[in-house]
């Protein structure tokens, strides 16, 4: 049997599964926890996948790997090959004033045709600006940018400060992949080519950046035995040579894969943030910011929106219910659609789509009669997928067809979320079985760079609940939401 391993290091921990090459059934799995905070030190992120690797029984007998990762988030370093500072993670804030002074200075329709994007606070770019304004002496130290899985990826083949890697400070052995690289705010996808004079603006001097590979590209031959590491320093440990590294992935580029998501398919994944993308074959632009105009894993185009608020808002209303999950989604059972005219706006830590960083959340429509814990359990359910309707609404507005929804991530096997899924969303609701499908993916790539060949592994559909679209929840909520906006 031929194995072939994917790693998801998300914002909130390190996942590895083992699949067979053949079938893509899983073998065995491993995982490891991240530290919470939007600013963290990358070394943590090794530890776990060392750590999620060991627990997943190693790689002796692994042909191939590749690593999926949390997009955006900002590992400068310097000419040895050191961290300069601990990374800003997607989901940090500060450089909101960042990102406004770059649309200033060169326009969003400019941005948008130069990247794909329009400047928000998740973007590597406007992280660069704001270590170049609040950290200069930092800024002027760094050499190289990579992206959290360029940078373990990187690691994982041998490579970083001398005292901590085998093969040392190769700054040029760094890489990325299309879709990755596609959120940086500083790489076209339509040319496939970086803008020097966008990094140069945004960290105040060039710098090395990662190699971008393209699909079923090999990143290199050769990884880390990570078996080796806990009773010896790493810069001693030994390679296994014949490993195949394949060149990884933004983490929502992965779960495409390992969705196995084509055109005519919008994936809604409900994580600690919530994400609306759809796989095309054309690039789009959006210069309102809405739509990211990011690459596929596959070769083809991602249109995505993103907002901060997803799947911590159920556990937010669990909590003050005093109730499980499952008991959450059973109360939203219990009340009529609209939740009795209560509303939710899930803008629990600011928003990114649309971009309102300071804002906080609302319920709104309150009286005595409708407070009841089955309306509130029904309106946090509601407004947590009807942030995420919006998403969807922009991208098809953007003249992409859909054939179904994908409903995927934790929240995602509610039967609550699924029953008020398909009374949200405008087109037919499928959800997947559950699965790690940012590692899984991550896994097709390991297995596409082995063999050349992308593998065509099945998924099975564990739920399709019948389309019955109320169109007076999205009306209530485009209602509350017009206030923010005001």
């Amino acid at each position: 049997m031929t194995l072939v391993a994917g790693v998801d290091s998300s914002t909130q921990s390190c996942k590895v599964v083992v699949r067979d090459l053949e079938t893509g059934e899983i073998v065995r799995t491993g995982r490891a926890s991240h530290p919470d905070g939007t600013s963290v030190d990358p070394a943590a992120w090794w530890d776990a996948l060392v750590s999620a690797i060991a627990d997943a029984g190693g790689l002796a007998d692994v042909a191939a790997i590749s690593i999926g990762g949390q997009q955006h988030g900002m590992v400068a370093l310097d000419a040895e090959g050191r961290v300069v500072r601990d990374a800003l993670l997607w989901n940090d804030t500060r450089s909101a004033g960042a990102a406004a002074d770059l649309i200033a200075e060169f326009g969003a329709q400019t941005l948008t045709e130069r990247t794909g994007l329009v400047p928000v606070a998740s973007f590597t770019s406007t992280k660069l600006r704001w270590l170049r304004d609040a950290e200069p002496e930092n800024a002027a130290r760094v050499a190289a940018v990579a992206l959290p899985h360029d940078w373990l990826t990187w690691r994982l083949r041998g490579y970083g400060p001398q005292d901590a890697s085998p093969l040392g400070p190769v700054l040029d052995e760094l890489t990325t992949d299309r879709s990755d690289v596609s959120g940086t705010g500083y790489w076209n996808p339509a040319t496939g080519e970086y803008d020097r004079d966008l990094l140069v603006a945004a960290l105040g001097h060039d710098a090395v950046l990662p190699r971008v590979l393209g699909p079923g590209e090999r990143a290199g031959t050769g990884v880390v035995d990570t078996s080796s590491l806990p009773d010896a320093p790493a810069s001693s440990a030994s390679l296994l040579p014949d490993v195949v590294v394949g060149p990884g992935a933004g983490d929502n580029a992965a779960a495409g894969l390992g969705l196995g998501a084509e055109a005519g398919d919008v994936v809604v994944s409900l994580g600690t943030s919530g994400t609306v993308f759809a796989v095309t074959e054309a690039t789009s632009a959006d210069p309102t910011g809405i739509v990211a105009g990011f690459a596929s894993a596959s070769g083809d185009y991602l249109p995505l929106v993103c907002t901060l608020n997803a799947s911590r808002v159920l556990d937010a209303f669990a909590r003050v219910l005093g109730c499980s999950y499952d008991e959450l989604g059973a109360l939203a059972l219990e009340a009529e659609p609209g939740a009795g005219g209560l509303t939710l706006v899930p803008y629990f830590e600011g928003e990114r789509t649309p971009n309102l960083p300071d804002a906080t959340a609302t319920l709104s429509g309150m009286t005595l009669a409708n407070m009841t814990r089955a309306n509130v359990a029904r309106a946090a359910i509601e407004g947590m997928l009807a942030a995420q309707a919006v998403g969807m609404d922009a991208i098809l507005s953007a003249g992409v067809g859909a054939k179904r929804a994908l409903l995927v991530g934790g929240s995602a096997q509610n039967t609550a979320v699924q029953a008020i899924a398909a009374q949200v969303f405008d087109v037919p609701v499928e959800v997947p079985e559950p699965g790690e499908y940012v590692a899984a993916g991550a896994a097709v790539q390991a297995a596409w760079a082995l063999t050349g060949e992308r593998p065509a592994w099945s998924i099975a559909v564990v739920a399709s609940p019948a389309k019955d679209t109320r169109p007076q929840i999205m009306e209530a909520y485009a209602a509350a939401a017009a206030s923010y906006l005001d």
